[in-house]
């Protein structure tokens, strides 16, 4: 198991300054992975749950790229349908070959209507969109001469160099926990990436989904690399209704080695814009945890 961070590139308190001590103090800490999020046009349905200044993170991650060494580098999530596939490959190559090999591309298909509105890209096309657009970018990623010939993107003869560093492309994790989005991460990701889940759900409905859909496929099972909500807190808490990743350190432990992940992203944002101005108390319990979560990697190992 490999835990990560999720990187906060949204809100009135961030900035450059915030976007670089955040990374430099998740890297220092020894965990793996830095990861944020993704949007566009920062519409009414948009700012109420992730307020502008919002960061680009394909323009961020690969400015962290340079101001760190070991951290893999990823988004949780881009939201497919808002980039031209052709793009999206070629900024994911870059990245990927700008930070050695450390990019990992998270995905999803959207949520926001006003968004896409603005955008101009049909919501209820969403999902359709983002399956070709998957399947093209992989295309993209593993020829050096690419073709592609879709309902919502057609290419011919394209030169794709610099490929990524990876092979044979950079790691795919699929958001979402609808019966689309987990047959999308079985054809077309390496893992599945729920966002935000009690741990009864994900044992019982989930999880059993993901390895139905793959049977079905007849496709290998995806890692599972999930986003949970991080908030430690003084004493246990209840658990009926409780999320992964929310109570007390024995709570949490017990979460992290109940998932089985491959990687888990550790998600500090508590849905309160005002808190993104205090990054103390989040680096306070990142740095808590941070012995715990290298004891259970190390335990992972042997």
């Amino acid at each position: 198991m490999k835990i990560g961070v999720n990187l906060l590139n949204f809100g009135p308190g961030v900035s450059p300054a915030s976007l670089r001590d955040w990374t430099r103090l998740v890297e220092s800490l020894g965990y793996h992975l830095v990861m944020i999020s993704d949007h566009v046009a920062i519409t009414p349905d948009v700012q109420e749950k992730y307020p502008a200044p919002f960061y680009d993170p394909l323009v961020c991650l690969s400015w962290l790229a340079a101001n760190t060494s070991t951290l893999e580098l990823g988004t949780t999530v881009l939201i497919l349908p808002y980039r031209n596939p052709l793009l999206v490959a070629r900024m994911g190559a870059n990245i990927d070959q700008l930070s050695g090999g450390r990019f990992i591309l998270g995905v999803g298909a959207g949520w926001a209507k006003g968004e896409f509105q603005a955008l101009g890209v049909p919501f209820d096309q969403r999902g359709a969109m983002s399956n070709e657009y998957l399947a093209a970018i992989k295309a993209l990623w593993t020829s050096d001469l690419a073709s592609y010939n879709g309902r919502f993107v057609s290419f011919e003869s394209v030169n794709t160099a610099p490929r990524p560093v990876r092979e044979p492309h950079p790691p795919i994790w699929v958001g979402g926990s609808s019966d689309a989005a987990i047959r999308r991460a079985v054809r077309f990701g390496n893992a599945w990436h729920p966002i935000r889940f009690q741990i009864p759900w994900l044992r019982e409905d989930g999880i059993p989904r993901l390895r139905r859909v793959a049977e079905a496929e007849n496709q290998p099972v995806p890692n599972l690399c999930p986003r949970i909500k991080m908030h430690m807190t003084g004493s246990p808490v209840a658990e009926e209704g409780r999320e992964a990743g929310e109570g007390s350190m024995d709570q949490v432990r017990r979460d992290l080695e109940a998932l089985g992940a491959r990687y888990v992203l550790l998600d500090t944002y508590l849905d309160d814009p005002e808190a993104t101005r205090r990054h103390e108390p989040a680096w306070r319990t990142l740095t808590a945890l941070a012995d715990e979560a290298l004891d259970l990697e190390h335990q992972a190992l042997r």
